[in-house]
């Protein structure tokens, strides 16, 4: 579950491209794809989910399973908080411990700062959705 809050916390911030963009595991295959509308689709373009303008996230079947507040704030479908999206890429369980850190160029790592993914040209917000949400 944290590699999974941490993946998707990682998609979330980093400008995006008209294309879509990958998200990788650590060993560089492909995991994911995020379109600049927000469709995230599985390694084999299966559409699993969407992220909203307004900071709802979807399945692939339109069900709202969480929100991203302006402030950081990540809540599930019943608007629990589950975790936190530091400015700097941080990113911290629903306790406020850090459970992983999203880098400027997109390398995704957990706790201890070692690489889980990649989500190079993804939204650091987006990122962490699809690590939180999608795993």
């Amino acid at each position: 579950m944290k590699r999974f809050i941490l993946l998707l916390i990682s998609v979330l911030t980093f400008s995006i491209t008209a294309n879509a963009q990958q998200v990788t595991d650590s060993g560089y295959r492909t995991v994911a794809h995020i379109k600049s509308d927000g469709t995230i689709q599985d390694a084999s373009y299966r559409t699993i989910g969407h992220i909203r303008s307004d900071g709802t996230v979807q399945d692939g079947s339109y069900r709202t399973v969480g929100h991203l507040r302006s402030d950081g704030t990540v809540q599930d479908g019943s608007y629990r908080t589950v975790g936190h999206i530091r400015n700097d890429g941080t990113i911290q369980d629903s306790s406020y411990r850090t459970i992983g850190h999203v880098r400027e160029d997109g390398t995704v790592q957990d706790e201890s700062y070692r690489t889980i993914g990649h989500a190079k040209g993804i939204p650091l917000q987006w990122a962490a959705w699809y690590f939180f949400f999608c795993k």
